[in-house]
């Protein structure tokens, strides 16, 4: 199974598979090389929880072609837990800042085609 696969069905069932450095324990998203913190090169599998607050996020009022039916969204930012560890998302139903305060508690529901699907708490 490819790394993607693996990310995909990870999100789907409300998690995060991130990196663990094996020198150091750093966490890093899958999509890393080396470790930032160290520079080594080898590392582990470790499945995060989806759960976490926003951080930042856009609304979308004016959408790309075929995400017509999912407008006004939120491309949010969410960090995760005590990880540290930020991901992006998307968010239906989001009209105005005050519909989704920063610091909102969130968590990964799942993953399709427009990317990892986050809803409220």
């Amino acid at each position: 199974m490819s790394a993607k696969q693996e990310f995909v069905d990870n999100a789907k069932s409300g998690k995060i598979l991130a990196r663990k450095c094996s020198k150091c324990g750093d966490l890093h998203l899958a999509t890393v090389y080396f470790c930032k913190k160290c520079g080594n090169k080898g590392f582990e599998n470790a499945v995060l929880d989806g759960t976490g607050t926003i951080v930042t996020y856009t609304i979308i009022t004016i959408p790309p072609a075929g995400f017509e039916k999912y407008t006004p969204y939120a491309w949010v930012v969410l960090k995760l837990g005590k990880s540290g560890l930020r991901v992006s998302g998307f968010m239906t139903g989001i009209k105005t800042p005050a519909d989704l305060p920063i610091g909102t508690n969130v968590k990964i529901t799942g993953f399709d085609d427009r990317g990892i699907i986050v809803e409220r708490q």
